[in-house]
């Protein structure tokens, strides 16, 4: 039994457990199959406040993680299974264990979308990718196309640009959606080339990537353009399976909740990309993941019937 669960382990998982473990509840963190989330697959985080220089999400990840150690949260490397949300104390149970705890906060996060297209699943690990930092090394001196035109597919196209010969990002609209600053180095940089209108409507080749087929959108024109490898950011999903019937999803399933992660259920609280709709930065999910676990403690407090500390975040 303990105080609190935190399901996920990104940004605002750790956040939530060094809050809650600063505030004396007996808390553990399952990491999932993603340590750290899609912030750990980051190579460069440059707009996290107190590092002007920047640092590769591994490392901030890292230190996260032991800055929630330190104040006590019980770190474990598993993955839920199921989870009961209907009954109090809640039950986690993972694949080698089970736990029960007084209040949950769920910091799942997001999955990125696939192009649902032939050869997107039968080429993945052999050119097909989401992971610039975990497989731009194998392509030095390729040729790379990237599809998406976010933050995601920005960033990860110009840390591509450190091993490939040339990389085309390749987007549906005729106007990228990333931060002004990303559009403005990808645009100043050599090695980067965009292919705007189109759609990717197939991946080709047998043991790996050779190329795609694209669509022009505007006027419907097909062609086949070579390439070795096939990077893909076109958004996320929110990973909230464990939860459906649970928890209020909203349309796009997103877990609904108050400003303060309050869920449907009390004594579950989301945090992070999971709820979070609008802007997914780290920033933010430190933000929620720090509330989640302060109203966990509040709750906590009025089940024992104990005073709680009221006091502002910081």
């Amino acid at each position: 039994m303990y105080d609190l669960i935190i399901i996920g382990s990104g940004p605002a998982g750790y956040s939530a457990a060094i809050y809650a473990g600063r505030s004396m509840l007996s808390t553990l963190l399952i990491t999932g199959s993603a340590p750290g989330g899609w912030a750990a697959l980051t190579n460069d985080i440059e707009n996290y406040p107190g590092f002007p220089e920047g640092i590769a999400g591994p490392e901030l990840m890292e230190r996260m993680r032991q800055q929630a150690e330190r104040f006590g949260a019980e770190i474990i490397m598993d993955e839920v299974t199921r989870v009961n949300l209907g009954a109090h104390p809640f039950t986690v149970e993972t694949y080698s264990d089970e736990y029960q705890a007084k209040a949950v906060v769920i910091s799942t996060g997001v999955s990125q979308r696939m192009l649902g297209v032939p050869g997107e699943t039968q080429l993945a690990g052999r050119g097909v990718s989401r992971c610039a930092t975990c497989d731009g090394f194998f392509f030095r001196d390729k040729k790379i196309v990237v599809v998406g035109g976010g933050d995601s597919a920005v960033d990860e196209g110009i840390f591509l640009t450190r091993y490939a010969r040339e990389v085309h990002i390749i987007h549906r609209r005729n106007r990228l959606r990333a931060q002004r600053a990303a559009q403005e180095r990808a645009f100043q940089n050599p090695k980067i080339s965009f292919i705007w209108d189109t759609a990717v409507t197939e991946i080709i080749g047998e043991d790996r990537v050779t190329g795609v087929k694209l669509k022009n959108l505007n006027t419907g024109e097909e062609s086949l353009f070579d390439c070795d490898a096939v990077f893909i950011y076109i958004g996320a999903t929110p990973n909230v399976e464990l939860f459906r019937g649970q928890v209020d999803l909203d349309e796009f399933d997103y877990i609904v909740t108050c400003r303060n992660g309050h869920t449907s259920v009390p004594g579950v609280f989301a945090a992070g990309d999971v709820r979070e709709t609008t802007l997914k930065q780290v920033v933010t999910a430190v933000s929620s993941g720090a509330r989640a676990a302060m109203e966990a403690e509040k709750y906590i407090a009025a089940l024992e019937d104990r005073a709680y500390p009221e006091r502002e975040l910081g």
